[in-house]
């Protein structure tokens, strides 16, 4: 069962300004990425749905983070069908993030009051995913959509509109000015976050002080 409200996913989003997604196959990499992300003040995350068994390994994490980091709101992406967000629901998920919008997936969701934030890419598109319940909207592949100047585009008609971009975002402070300025409720961050060290090992240190900065960014932009 979920630990959070939408309200207070919704909120918190918006608060920090970030969201860190990562998949690995190796829970405890995961575990180690999620505190690091964490001590850098992160306090929503994105397990992303893209291997075999990831249900299992969300199982496990869903009890860690909530023994271990009280403050942590856990999620899970990379959801297409209402089957799969019916199967982390169970297994404690905060919110669904979609890279597509699935009605089907908003009805398992808004029968639960789960956090859901779909994909989409046109103004159409958002309006429904809002018809449906949809608090947060992510649009994917966020740069290749329009990027912030989409954004913008849709705020001028829709300024009630909370938006998420999720793909082209990076930590540079430029960059995060562009999607804040154009009216991004908050941002969705990957692999230019949970970056490797020149061994290819994750570094975690330097994530901790990514995501830190980032907020900072963020906080400095509002």
């Amino acid at each position: 069962m979920a630990q959070y409200t939408r309200i207070q996913v919704t909120e918190t989003m918006k608060n920090t300004g970030i969201v860190p997604l990562f998949y690995h196959e190796d829970i405890t990499i995961v575990k180690k990425v999620i505190q690091a992300c964490y001590d850098g003040g992160a306090r929503v995350f994105e397990f992303t749905n893209r291997g075999d068994y990831a249900d299992d390994l969300f199982a496990e994490l869903s009890k860690w983070v909530t023994d271990n980091l009280p403050e942590m709101i856990l999620g899970v992406g990379s959801i297409v069908d209402a089957g799969t967000a019916s199967i982390f629901i169970q297994k404690g998920t905060n919110f669904i993030v979609s890279p597509i919008l699935n009605p089907d997936i908003a009805k398992v969701c808004n029968r639960r009051k789960i956090s859901w934030l779909p994909g989409c890419a046109t103004l159409s598109e958002i309006n429904y995913a809002e018809e449906l319940g949809a608090e947060v909207v992510k649009i994917f592949p966020a740069s290749q959509v329009g990027g912030p100047d989409f954004i913008k585009s849709i705020k001028a008609p829709c300024p009630w509109s909370s938006i998420m971009p999720s793909g082209g975002v990076t930590p540079e402070k430029e960059n995060l000015n562009s999607w804040f300025s154009a009216g991004a409720h908050c941002v969705g961050m990957g692999s230019k976050l949970i970056i490797k060290n020149d061994i290819g090992a994750y570094d975690y240190k330097s994530i901790t002080s990514m995501t830190k900065k980032s907020i900072k960014i963020i906080a400095s932009l509002k």
